[in-house]
């Protein structure tokens, strides 16, 4: 009797021995695979480190794209405020400059000329020439223009004619005129406001029988600057 039931216990070890090693069996017959579960949910129901992963796995998918967005945010303003200061440094034009830093007369002569002034204060960018005095209009925009003439007859009663004009590609905008036989120094002085596109050409022209007269006080000066950019 006990020999039975020994066997019959060594047969109940052996099936479920069999049982564990073959994972695909299952009760529709071996060659049949059992549904597979899928899914988080699932995972949080049969495996509680696979749930963990899984949510990890999807805070950190969240952070990365949060941090991509801000990252974004922050090239993007980068780019904003690169391309403001790009727009303030070339804003920036101005330019003073006077006549000659030794007693000398620039004229009067049998035609017109354009006067070139040789003492610089101040030329941003460049954009004012010493050798033939003109300026050139980095970009378009609002200007403020300003000129002062002087001259010195030499001695009281004599001949005086301290004029100039103040042009912008060839035409006359500002004409300064002094002539008299009262004293003998005489100056005009221009201020104004020009709108201005990229390119223009801006100078001073003395034209016949004029003359400008200085020494290193500096009495003749060309002076101007962009007040806003329109472009």
């Amino acid at each position: 009797m006990w020999e039975q039931q020994l066997t019959g216990l060594l047969l109940l070890c052996l099936f479920v021995t069999v049982l564990g090693e073959n994972t695909n069996y299952n009760w529709n017959g071996p060659g049949v695979s059992q549904p597979t579960l899928a899914g988080p949910a699932d995972a949080c129901l049969t495996d509680t480190a696979a749930c963990g992963c899984c949510l990890m796995k999807k805070q950190m998918n969240r952070m990365e794209e949060y941090f991509n967005m801000s990252l974004s945010d922050l090239q993007e303003g980068l780019s904003r405020a690169q391309n403001m200061i790009t727009n303030i440094r070339t804003s920036r034009s101005a330019f003073s400059v006077a006549l000659t830093n030794v007693r000398r007369c620039f004229g009067p002569f049998r035609e017109g000329k354009i006067v070139d002034y040789k003492v610089i204060f101040l030329n941003l960018d460049n954009r004012y020439n010493p050798d033939d005095g003109m300026f050139i209009a980095p970009r378009s925009g609002v200007y403020v223009l300003a000129v002062t003439v002087y001259s010195d007859a030499g001695a009281p009663g004599s001949s005086l004619h301290a004029c100039a004009n103040l042009r912008i590609n060839d035409v006359d905008v500002a004409n300064l005129n002094d002539t008299n036989m009262q004293d003998q120094e005489d100056s005009a002085t221009a201020v104004l406001a020009q709108q201005l596109s990229a390119g223009d050409r801006v100078y001073i022209y003395l034209p016949i029988d004029c003359s400008l007269c200085g020494d290193g006080s500096h009495y003749n000066t060309f002076t101007g600057f962009l007040l806003y950019a329109t472009d």
